[in-house]
């Protein structure tokens, strides 16, 4: 007989809903209770799964009945509240980035092994049907040398919530870790990042106001350079100073390219263009908290570690000091 893990729930979002759907459908785990910051939002989510309101997170992580406790809510509390889960005992979900300091990621890793207890940074982009696709062509375009990974949202007007606040969701690179993710599952180790980042406040264009962190968009650039001689161009734009949305990967390679966009990709090489399917993006929040279930009850395997999210997150790091200093930055620390 199976004995569901008992789980608890800390943001009222899409991917919050998503993963209770999840776990009210899978038999090896109970979904109890759930909170979040809005009042009004949390019971009337709460409500319609049918489980318990908790006032805060600090109380949820609490709960003796808990097994299983996920952190989906604004970035600049993930650190805080999965360091008050490990503490508790409870194996936690993360979405990434884990922390927007390394030092603290660093500190939750070592605190989970300690407490032997998991903790999952939840990297959906690797089990999507885009990198997939990516992954099973990279063979047949020889040695890569380059490549681009461009991502443009225009928004008007732009939303004023946190995602668009560096406070809250972190260095764009950070907030949006999958665009460096993609590239170091792929190929590897980093050796050196070069960034350049623009942000647009309220109010003129001439006359920005800069009292607070609340953006209208904003641009990074990065150049990563691995340790393979791949060389990738990543750009991430967001916000009322964009006019035409773009989503599309390239990489380049001695016998052929390969060009990726979310809905097909195609292989081109010296006997012509190939059409290759995309698989849809439906399904990836069910197979990610799938497998974690699996882990937790069969130790079957992850697709990915708390390690392998921290040295991404090195990446990003290393991009904000390299726009705020305005010159590359050379990373030493190895990919393990």
């Amino acid at each position: 007989m199976i004995v569901p893990l008992g789980v608890g729930i800390v943001g009222t979002g899409y991917v919050a809903r998503t993963r209770a759907e999840v776990f009210q459908q899978d038999e090896r785990s109970h979904l109890i209770a759930l909170s979040g910051s809005d009042p009004g939002r949390t019971t009337q989510l709460c409500d319609s799964l049918g489980i318990e309101s908790v006032p805060s997170w600090q109380g949820l992580v609490q709960r003796e009945d808990l097994d299983l406790v996920v952190v989906a809510t604004v970035n600049c509390d993930h650190s805080r509240i999965t360091k008050a889960a490990l503490e508790a005992g409870k194996h936690v979900i993360v979405e990434y980035p884990l922390a927007l300091e390394v030092s603290e990621a660093e500190e939750l890793i070592a605190l989970a092994q300690q407490q032997q207890r998991l903790l999952h940074v939840e990297h959906i982009e690797l089990l999507g049907g885009l990198h997939q696709g990516i992954k099973q062509a990279l063979p047949q375009i020889g040695q890569a040398f380059y490549g681009e990974y461009s991502t443009i949202n225009p928004k008007h007007p732009a939303p004023q919530k946190w995602t668009y606040q560096q406070s809250r969701f972190g260095f764009p690179l950070m907030g949006a870790l999958s665009r460096l993710h993609r590239w170091i599952d792929l190929f590897g180790q980093v050796i050196r990042v070069n960034c350049q980042s623009r942000f647009w406040f309220p109010g003129p264009a001439k006359q920005p106001d800069l009292s607070g962190d609340l953006y209208r968009a904003c641009l990074c650039q990065a150049q990563l350079e691995f340790q393979s001689g791949l060389v990738a161009q990543i750009l991430y734009g967001k916000g009322e100073t964009f006019w035409h949305p773009e989503n599309r990967f390239v990489v380049q390679g001695e016998v052929g390219t390969l060009v990726f966009t979310p809905q097909e990709g195609q292989l081109i090489t010296p006997s012509g263009s190939q059409t290759l399917e995309v698989q849809s993006r439906r399904g990836i929040f069910l197979k990610d908290t799938q497998m974690v279930l699996s882990h937790l009850l069969d130790q079957s395997p992850l697709y990915i570690t708390a390690a392998d999210s921290l040295y991404t997150l090195k990446v990003a790091e290393a991009a904000r000091q390299s726009a705020s200093l305005n010159q590359p930055v050379v990373l030493t620390g190895q990919l393990k």
